[in-house]
């Protein structure tokens, strides 16, 4: 008999961890961040030790007390027992958010992550292009780890640490295709693709003797590619399910704003305007950045994208998925801001211009991903869109508005194309945001410019009846009564407990 542990993702959204077990086979369905939590205790400059292993995140209840899944590194430094063998045999990630797979940084590397080539694109970009102390999500860097030096000056100690390519160790990734079946003992399971806020997202179709178990992971059924999802229903109605662990995040919502309706509506106010056009969406959600580049190809004018968002877009290209790629890049000033002809160093006691150093001072601060795109002719920094602002439609998320200094807009459009705040933080920077958005002159765009990654209670509801199941898991929900609905279509709702 299947044996689930819940040990996230209940009564909030997000932070989904569920361990499933079949006799001696067993794996997770997701290994994800609780916001929820970790912002109760944690905030931007107060964050759990890196140097103190799991020992934060296992006393203040972010990681579940399970044996034998967390690396050998993290459990030896802190004195706490690590096994030779794990005891999980694999992590099924459904897609790339944060709450669905951050913590897969602390999972032993031995452990096999099943997830598609989309997700782990995505992964790959997060763990390349982010600086935080808890990104391992592809490859483990081994912590903690002392050899000895080839060379030992007097006084100085023998050993030096393992560091960079010396200490990095490949996660056993499985990159999983749609409804290809894959085995753990006598479990079977299939990944049935499904559309949501960013590429690759899926659902899985388990099954172990009498046991037929549907895990949603996030889902939608009006973004650009709902066929997937209106599949995946189909498919799993006909797999007859025991049980099925649901998503609920819009369980308190009737009404649905597609991407076709962002790209519409923005399309209408941005067409003649000849000012700035500022917006700001989340840069790994790639239909979010296809409609503001049918926008901008709408508009006459030329999408501008970031650094990270670039690479992002160039790893997927370089897969074969086929983005556009004739967009501009924006390239900030980083150390000495050498960027633009504005900015001057001191070259033997005279000040210079710094179109006439060596490029390579240009390129200090920037890290070695981003060097490959600042010297691209698509590259364009805060001149080109401060004197041409008709030209462009500008991405610029909230961590970059101090680039609106250089850029200097006196007039434009701020759209604001993603989730509003639901939470104390996001709600304190949206504000802080709303003042720079007033300091430059520029006009706040809100409404209708969203979409959301996930269904709405009508869309889960059907979508529940048509598959059909003998018992539903709510969960990814704050609002779980919203299923009790089902008792009356002989479905039982079962509220899980966290393990």
């Amino acid at each position: 008999m299947v044996k689930l542990d819940f040990f996230g993702g209940v009564d909030e959204i997000g932070g989904n961890k569920v361990l499933l077990a079949e006799g001696t086979d067993s794996f997770f369905l997701d290994f994800g961040m609780s916001f929820k939590r970790a912002n109760q205790f944690f905030s931007e400059f107060l964050q759990p030790r890196a140097g103190n292993g799991i020992l934060d995140f296992l006393e203040l209840g972010l990681l579940p007390d399970v044996k034998g899944i967390y690396r050998e590194d993290y459990l030896k430094h802190s004195g706490l027992t690590s096994f030779n063998e794990p005891s999980v045999d694999g992590v099924l990630v459904s897609h790339a958010h944060m709450d669905h797979s951050a913590y897969i940084h602390h999972l032993r590397e031995d452990i096999p992550v099943y997830l598609t080539m989309e997700s782990y694109l995505i992964m790959k970009s997060i763990q390349e292009t982010t600086s935080t102390s808890f990104n391992e999500l592809v490859t483990l860097k081994k912590n903690f780890f002392l050899r000895p030096k080839k060379r030992v000056r007097e006084g100085s100690s023998p050993y030096t640490k393992v560091k960079d390519k010396e200490a990095e160790i490949e996660r056993e990734i499985k990159i999983i295709k749609p409804y290809e079946s894959f085995d753990f003992g006598e479990v079977s399971v299939r990944c049935a693709p499904v559309d949501h806020s960013l590429p690759g997202a899926c659902a899985f179709l388990v099954e172990s003797g009498d046991e037929a178990i549907v895990y949603t992971g996030d889902l939608r059924f009006h973004g650009r590619n709902s066929e997937m999802t209106e599949k995946f229903v189909k498919e799993a109605s006909k797999f007859e399910p025991t049980k099925m662990l649901c998503e609920g995040t819009r369980m308190d919502t009737d009404y649905n704003i597609s991407e076709e309706s962002v790209e519409r509506k923005s399309t209408e106010i941005i067409d003649g305007y000849r000012d700035h056009v500022i917006v700001n969406y989340p840069i790994r959600d790639l239909d979010r950045f296809l409609t503001f580049y049918k926008v901008a190809e709408n508009t006459g004018r030329t999408m501008v994208v970031n650094l990270k968002e670039a690479y992002i877009l160039n790893q997927f290209n370089a897969e074969g998925f086929n983005f556009p790629q004739d967009f501009a890049i924006y390239v900030p000033r980083r150390s000495w801001g050498l960027v633009g002809d504005e900015a001057c160093a001191c070259l033997d006691g005279e000040w210079v211009s710094c179109s006439d150093l060596h490029p390579q001072h240009t390129e200090d601060g920037f890290k070695n991903w981003e060097k490959d795109f600042i010297t691209l002719e698509k590259a364009v920094n805060y001149r080109d869109i401060r004197e041409s602002p008709e030209e462009y439609i500008f991405s610029c998320d909230f961590f970059e508005l101090k680039e609106l200094i250089d850029v200097k807009p006196d007039k434009g459009l701020y759209i604001w194309s993603k989730t509003e705040p639901f939470n104390d933080e996001m709600q304190i920077d949206f504000r802080k945001a709303k003042n720079w958005i007033s300091h430059f002159n520029l006009e706040l765009v809100t409404e209708g410019m969203h979409g959301s990654g996930h269904a709405n209670r009508n869309e889960i509801l059907k979508m529940v009846r048509e598959i059909n199941p003998e018992i539903i898991y709510p969960m990814h929900t704050e609002k779980k009564d919203e299923f009790a609905v089902l008792i009356k279509d002989d479905i039982k709702v079962s509220y899980p407990d966290l393990s």
